[in-house]
């Protein structure tokens, strides 16, 4: 049976991590202040994309009010924010589940 629900844990953990994913996308223009083309997962948030530190804390904020969720950023790491998926993966396992 706990297999069962450690399955169901990383399937909704797997649609939250999309969901951040397309977040990711669909905001940073908006952060930025400029067209982007299409961002892919491997694109480097700082190198190729230019976000700032600023703009990094800008885009998770609007990313928890988007979604409706609550980070916790105390964890972050400067390997989390090297890429799109590796922010995409920090978010999606650092969600604050309300009791």
């Amino acid at each position: 049976m706990e297999d069962t629900a450690v399955q169901s844990d990383v399937q909704h953990d797997a649609e939250l991590r999309g969901k951040v994913f397309t977040g990711i996308g669909a905001l940073l223009p908006r952060v930025l202040k400029r067209d982007l083309p299409e961002v892919s997962e491997n694109a480097c948030l700082f190198d190729d994309l230019g976000l700032t530190s600023a703009g990094t804390l800008e885009l998770i904020l609007e990313l928890e009010e988007s979604l409706d969720i609550q980070v916790d950023v105390e964890e972050i790491g400067e390997d989390d924010l090297r890429s799109v998926a590796s922010l995409a993966d920090f978010i999606a396992g650092h969600v604050i589940v309300e009791d």
